[in-house]
């Protein structure tokens, strides 16, 4: 099966869900993994205005760079009500700057709780990065 430069897909999960995700460097591969989570929590988003958050995220290795972009994510979704779809993202050694545009949801199939740790681990791979995140539901 040829792959996409870059995507996310699901896995299958006894409990919680698992997003596979890939990408060419570590800014993609943050991009890619907000997407799949919004996709699996089959987040629609109003038509209306876009709103724009922006925030910054610190961390020493890939993987907490990963948890702490995405938790900041779900922070805006169960406190505002929002979802994202657009992101423009640097790193700056261990800081993160991230803007984040989207819109309130419309619908919300099922909520995600959190971003976990369990077997993350962001790999090297020929054409890129990839990583397996386990979302507890």
């Amino acid at each position: 099966m040829k792959r996409e430069i870059a995507g996310f897909r699901e896995i299958e999960h006894t409990a919680d869900w698992e997003l596979e995700v890939w990408a060419p460097d570590i800014l993609e591969l943050l991009k890619q993994a907000a997407l799949g989570m919004f996709f699996l929590s089959g987040a629609q988003l109003s038509d209306g205005p876009r709103l724009t958050r922006e925030f910054e995220v610190t961390a020493i290795d890939p993987e907490g760079l990963l948890v702490s972009f995405l938790s900041e994510l779900l922070y805006y979704g169960e406190g505002e009500g929002l979802g994202f779809d657009h992101f423009e993202l640097s790193l700056d050694g261990e800081k993160l700057c991230a803007q984040a545009k989207g819109a309130p949801f419309v619908s919300l199939d099922k909520e995600i709780k959190a971003v976990t740790y369990h077997n993350l681990e962001v790999r090297d791979e020929p054409g890129g990065l990839l990583v397996r995140i386990v979302f507890d539901v």
